[in-house]
Protein backbone atom coordinates (compact mmCIF):
# COMPACT_ATOMS: atom_id res chain seq x y z
CA UNK A 1 0.00 0.00 0.00
CA UNK A 2 2.79 2.30 0.82
CA UNK A 3 4.99 1.32 -2.46
CA UNK A 4 0.98 2.23 -4.29
CA UNK A 5 0.94 5.32 -2.53
CA UNK A 6 4.74 6.31 -3.24
CA UNK A 7 3.64 5.74 -7.24
CA UNK A 8 1.07 7.72 -6.85
CA UNK A 9 2.81 10.96 -5.67
CA UNK A 10 5.51 10.38 -8.24
CA UNK A 11 2.96 10.26 -10.92
CA UNK A 12 1.16 13.66 -10.02
CA UNK A 13 4.66 15.25 -9.74
CA UNK A 14 5.70 14.72 -12.88
CA UNK A 15 2.36 15.29 -14.59
CA UNK A 16 2.60 18.26 -12.66
CA UNK A 17 5.91 19.12 -13.97
CA UNK A 18 4.27 18.63 -17.24
CA UNK A 19 1.59 20.76 -16.34
CA UNK A 20 3.58 24.03 -15.67
CA UNK A 21 6.24 23.54 -18.59
CA UNK A 22 3.53 23.43 -20.55
CA UNK A 23 1.84 26.42 -19.32
CA UNK A 24 4.70 28.38 -18.63
CA UNK A 25 5.36 31.51 -21.45
CA UNK A 26 7.99 30.49 -23.90
CA UNK A 27 8.68 34.17 -25.86
CA UNK A 28 11.06 32.57 -28.42
CA UNK A 29 8.43 30.65 -29.53
CA UNK A 30 6.02 33.88 -30.14
CA UNK A 31 8.80 35.62 -32.36
CA UNK A 32 7.51 34.47 -35.52
CA UNK A 33 4.13 35.78 -34.70
CA UNK A 34 5.45 38.94 -33.48
CA UNK A 35 7.51 39.33 -37.04
CA UNK A 36 4.24 38.08 -39.10
CA UNK A 37 1.46 39.77 -37.51
CA UNK A 38 2.91 42.26 -34.91
CA UNK A 39 5.60 44.25 -36.49
CA UNK A 40 3.74 46.26 -39.19
CA UNK A 41 2.03 48.06 -36.17
CA UNK A 42 3.96 47.95 -33.33
CA UNK A 43 7.84 46.91 -34.48
CA UNK A 44 9.66 43.83 -34.53
CA UNK A 45 10.47 44.35 -30.70
CA UNK A 46 7.23 46.29 -29.82
CA UNK A 47 8.63 49.55 -30.38
CA UNK A 48 6.24 51.19 -32.42
CA UNK A 49 7.29 54.05 -34.90
CA UNK A 50 4.15 54.83 -35.93
CA UNK A 51 2.57 57.94 -33.51
CA UNK A 52 -0.80 56.39 -33.40
CA UNK A 53 0.06 52.87 -32.23
CA UNK A 54 1.46 52.21 -29.02
CA UNK A 55 5.43 50.91 -27.87
CA UNK A 56 4.44 47.70 -26.17
CA UNK A 57 8.28 46.69 -25.50
CA UNK A 58 8.71 46.08 -21.84
CA UNK A 59 5.33 46.35 -20.79
CA UNK A 60 3.75 44.29 -18.42
CA UNK A 61 3.34 41.01 -19.74
CA UNK A 62 0.12 40.82 -17.05
CA UNK A 63 -1.23 43.75 -19.02
CA UNK A 64 -0.64 43.28 -23.10
CA UNK A 65 -2.27 39.68 -22.00
CA UNK A 66 -5.24 41.18 -20.31
CA UNK A 67 -5.41 43.67 -23.43
CA UNK A 68 -5.29 40.72 -25.71
CA UNK A 69 -7.66 38.46 -24.01
CA UNK A 70 -9.86 42.16 -23.97
CA UNK A 71 -9.44 42.65 -28.35
CA UNK A 72 -10.84 39.39 -28.09
CA UNK A 73 -13.77 39.43 -26.02
CA UNK A 74 -17.57 39.30 -27.55
CA UNK A 75 -20.34 41.58 -26.59
CA UNK A 76 -21.50 38.92 -24.11
CA UNK A 77 -18.96 39.92 -21.39
CA UNK A 78 -19.11 42.67 -18.92
CA UNK A 79 -17.90 46.25 -20.25
CA UNK A 80 -14.67 46.36 -18.37
CA UNK A 81 -13.44 42.84 -20.15
CA UNK A 82 -14.35 44.35 -23.65
CA UNK A 83 -11.95 46.16 -25.99
CA UNK A 84 -13.24 47.42 -29.32
CA UNK A 85 -10.61 47.94 -31.72
CA UNK A 86 -11.60 46.18 -35.53
CA UNK A 87 -7.88 45.63 -36.25
CA UNK A 88 -6.90 44.51 -32.89
CA UNK A 89 -10.01 41.85 -33.31
CA UNK A 90 -9.17 40.41 -36.16
CA UNK A 91 -4.99 40.39 -35.56
CA UNK A 92 -6.02 38.34 -32.16
CA UNK A 93 -8.73 36.28 -34.05
CA UNK A 94 -6.45 33.27 -34.81
CA UNK A 95 -4.49 33.34 -31.75
CA UNK A 96 -4.56 30.62 -28.89
CA UNK A 97 -4.18 31.33 -25.45
CA UNK A 98 -0.63 29.74 -25.15
CA UNK A 99 0.22 32.43 -28.41
CA UNK A 100 -1.46 35.41 -26.54
CA UNK A 101 0.93 34.03 -23.56
CA UNK A 102 3.93 33.60 -25.26
CA UNK A 103 3.54 37.40 -26.96
CA UNK A 104 3.06 38.63 -23.73
CA UNK A 105 6.21 37.13 -22.29
CA UNK A 106 7.95 38.27 -25.78
CA UNK A 107 7.07 42.20 -26.01
CA UNK A 108 7.51 42.22 -21.98
CA UNK A 109 11.35 40.70 -22.57
CA UNK A 110 12.30 43.42 -25.29
CA UNK A 111 13.55 46.80 -24.37
CA UNK A 112 11.59 49.77 -24.51
CA UNK A 113 13.02 53.03 -27.11
CA UNK A 114 12.98 56.53 -24.88
CA UNK A 115 9.97 58.43 -26.10
CA UNK A 116 9.95 62.31 -27.33
CA UNK A 117 7.65 65.05 -26.38
CA UNK A 118 8.18 68.59 -28.40
CA UNK A 119 6.60 71.05 -26.34
CA UNK A 120 8.48 72.06 -23.11
CA UNK A 121 5.44 74.29 -21.58
CA UNK A 122 3.62 71.17 -21.72
CA UNK A 123 5.95 68.60 -20.39
CA UNK A 124 6.32 71.02 -17.63
CA UNK A 125 2.26 71.35 -16.82
CA UNK A 126 1.92 67.68 -17.45
CA UNK A 127 4.72 66.76 -14.66
CA UNK A 128 2.68 68.82 -12.25
CA UNK A 129 -0.16 66.78 -12.94
CA UNK A 130 1.49 63.47 -12.90
CA UNK A 131 3.27 64.13 -9.97
CA UNK A 132 0.84 66.05 -7.60
CA UNK A 133 -2.47 65.65 -9.30
CA UNK A 134 -4.96 68.79 -9.26
CA UNK A 135 -6.59 69.10 -5.97
CA UNK A 136 -9.44 71.31 -6.87
CA UNK A 137 -11.12 69.24 -9.68
CA UNK A 138 -10.07 66.04 -7.60
CA UNK A 139 -7.41 64.64 -9.56
CA UNK A 140 -5.00 62.35 -8.38
CA UNK A 141 -1.38 62.74 -8.52
CA UNK A 142 -0.80 59.57 -11.90
CA UNK A 143 2.37 58.57 -10.16
CA UNK A 144 0.03 56.97 -7.36
CA UNK A 145 -0.80 54.40 -9.65
CA UNK A 146 1.79 54.46 -12.79
CA UNK A 147 4.65 55.15 -10.47
CA UNK A 148 6.53 58.00 -10.29
CA UNK A 149 8.85 57.39 -13.11
CA UNK A 150 6.10 56.07 -15.06
CA UNK A 151 7.42 52.15 -14.89
CA UNK A 152 3.52 51.42 -13.00
CA UNK A 153 2.93 48.25 -11.32
CA UNK A 154 2.75 44.45 -12.33
CA UNK A 155 -0.55 43.30 -12.90
CA UNK A 156 -2.14 45.96 -11.74
CA UNK A 157 -1.36 49.49 -13.44
CA UNK A 158 0.62 49.42 -16.88
CA UNK A 159 3.89 51.35 -17.49
CA UNK A 160 3.69 54.88 -19.38
CA UNK A 161 7.45 55.92 -19.67
CA UNK A 162 8.34 56.73 -23.22
CA UNK A 163 4.72 56.29 -25.07
CA UNK A 164 4.15 58.14 -28.18
CA UNK A 165 2.01 61.38 -27.10
CA UNK A 166 -0.35 61.04 -30.01
CA UNK A 167 -1.42 57.44 -28.76
CA UNK A 168 -1.64 58.21 -24.50
CA UNK A 169 -3.80 61.22 -25.44
CA UNK A 170 -5.84 59.04 -27.77
CA UNK A 171 -6.71 56.48 -24.85
CA UNK A 172 -7.21 59.22 -22.07
CA UNK A 173 -9.95 60.76 -24.34
CA UNK A 174 -11.30 57.32 -25.34
CA UNK A 175 -11.82 56.79 -21.46
CA UNK A 176 -13.22 60.25 -20.49
CA UNK A 177 -15.97 59.93 -23.33
CA UNK A 178 -16.70 55.91 -22.20
CA UNK A 179 -15.63 54.48 -25.53
CA UNK A 180 -12.96 52.46 -24.10
CA UNK A 181 -14.00 51.09 -20.70
CA UNK A 182 -11.60 48.02 -19.61
CA UNK A 183 -10.10 50.10 -16.85
CA UNK A 184 -10.60 48.61 -13.26
CA UNK A 185 -13.68 50.03 -11.27
CA UNK A 186 -13.62 52.70 -14.16
CA UNK A 187 -10.89 54.76 -12.41
CA UNK A 188 -9.67 55.95 -15.30
CA UNK A 189 -13.15 56.78 -17.00
CA UNK A 190 -13.50 58.70 -14.44
CA UNK A 191 -10.14 60.58 -13.50
CA UNK A 192 -10.29 61.64 -17.41
CA UNK A 193 -13.65 62.74 -17.06
CA UNK A 194 -12.66 65.79 -14.94
CA UNK A 195 -9.56 66.79 -16.83
CA UNK A 196 -9.93 69.34 -19.79
CA UNK A 197 -8.45 68.37 -23.26
CA UNK A 198 -5.16 70.98 -22.20
CA UNK A 199 -4.70 68.57 -19.40
CA UNK A 200 -5.14 65.30 -20.38
CA UNK A 201 -2.19 66.77 -23.51
CA UNK A 202 0.11 67.85 -21.31
CA UNK A 203 -0.44 64.45 -19.29
CA UNK A 204 0.09 62.74 -22.31
CA UNK A 205 3.59 65.05 -23.38
CA UNK A 206 5.30 64.42 -19.93
CA UNK A 207 4.63 60.72 -20.44
CA UNK A 208 6.32 61.00 -23.33
CA UNK A 209 9.69 62.26 -22.41
CA UNK A 210 10.12 60.26 -19.26
CA UNK A 211 13.05 58.03 -19.47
Amino acid sequence: MKHLVNCLGLIVFILTGFANAYNTPDPAAAKIIANQVCAACHGADGNSTLLANPKIAGQHAEYILKQLHNFASSGTKKPEEIRNNPVMAAMVASLSESDMKNLAAYFSSQKPAPGMATNKELVLKGKKIYRGGIAQTGIPACSSCHSPNGAGIPAQYPRLAGQHTAYTLAQLKAFRSGERANDVNKKMRTIASRMTDKELEAVAEYIAAMK
